[in-house]
């Protein structure tokens, strides 16, 4: 699948979003719409994976395999990175559990032994939960007939979304999966079959839906409108869907540091938060500036993703690139 350098544009301001948002959290700022990179990300993970699902058809194991190499030995190594510290001292405030641990290893949503939220160790972690739910929704329907996967997982996630709403579950496990947000991933996936056909608005309308989402958003902030998937779920597809209409458009041209920072997003997602702590530790006792301390908070986060990039997913994704999952079949003689 060819790069699509609106998708990565959107990933890196995605991460950034995000980065901001906790470093705004931690400096007494406060940039809530941040946390809307989030949403962003499930629409673009279910654009990403119709496309490829179709470019490059794989068996339901299979699948789930490349996503669980994909996604699991960073985060897993940034868990343990957590746990130590915590264990160490570094994180005073951190309570661990046995229960609260292994879920967090395992993408199985648990509560918090510090504060009840439904969070992993890693608190940005809990995004990766929904993924590993989507993952595993879409390699089921991969052992469905091509034209009847799209609505055979949009069925599915509404349902989940339905009974949440009539059920009210308590456990933390329901609870997680029966959010309105997961049918994110389902538009995200909707507007993958739509660019695969050729369905999508011409520069024009693809300019306006940027420019309406990134002003709702905005409105989000400026106003303390409501935030929540209900608001951010439509304005991030909304985003996603007109970044590739101007992809289609050819209105897009490569900027090299952007496709990078899109390429490294994924690692500054999970390993920011570390260098924010310390940061906000070090001028703690000084008179900086709330807004200077979230600038270098931004800085640090992200240079720190950028690093374990190079240091850690890259040689990671190549180790396990080689390993394969098939048991190898003897050379024909």
């Amino acid at each position: 699948m060819k790069t699509l350098y609106g998708i990565q544009y959107l990933r890196g301001f995605a991460a950034l979003a995000v980065v901001l948002f906790h470093a705004a959290d931690r400096t007494d700022d406060h940039f809530l719409i941040g946390a809307a990179g989030v949403d962003v990300f499930f629409v673009i993970s279910g654009f990403i994976m119709w496309t490829m699902s179709e470019r490059r058809p794989m068996k339901p194991v299979r699948f789930l395999l490349d996503r669980v190499k994909r996604i699991a030995p960073s985060y897993w190594i940034v868990t343990a990175i957590m746990v130590a510290g915590a264990l160490v001292g570094m994180f005073p405030n951190m309570k661990l559990t046995v229960d609260h641990t292994l879920g967090s290893l395992f993408f199985i949503p648990v509560r918090s032994p510090n504060n009840g939220f439904i969070w992993p160790v890693l608190v940005q972690g809990w995004t990766l939960d929904f993924e590993m739910f989507f993952y595993v929704i879409f390699a089921a329907t991969l052992l469905l007939p091509r034209r009847l996967q799209l609505v055979s997982m949009a069925s599915i996630f509404l349902a989940f979304v339905i009974a949440g709403y009539i059920l009210h579950p308590q456990s933390p496990l329901f609870l997680t999966f029966t959010r309105p947000i997961i049918l994110e991933f389902v538009a995200g996936a909707i507007l993958g079959r739509l660019w695969l056909s050729g369905k999508t608005p011409g520069a024009g309308l693809g300019l306006v839906l940027v420019v309406a989402a990134l002003s709702g958003f905005a409105a989000i902030q400026l106003f303390g409108l409501a935030f929540n998937e209900l608001t951010c779920g439509p304005l991030a597809v909304a985003l996603v869907f007109g970044m590739v209409s101007l992809e289609r458009s050819g209105k897009l041209m490569n900027i090299p540091l952007l496709t990078y920072l899109g390429n490294s997003s994924y690692s500054i997602y999970l390993w920011h938060t570390l260098a924010i702590s310390v940061v906000t530790k070090l001028v703690a006792s000084t008179q900086m500036p709330s807004d200077v301390a979230t600038f270098i908070c931004v800085i640090a986060g992200t240079l720190l993703g950028i690093c374990a990039y190079e240091a850690v997913e890259k040689p990671l994704r190549n180790l396990l690139g080689n390993v394969s999952w098939q048991r190898s079949r003897p050379s024909p003689a």
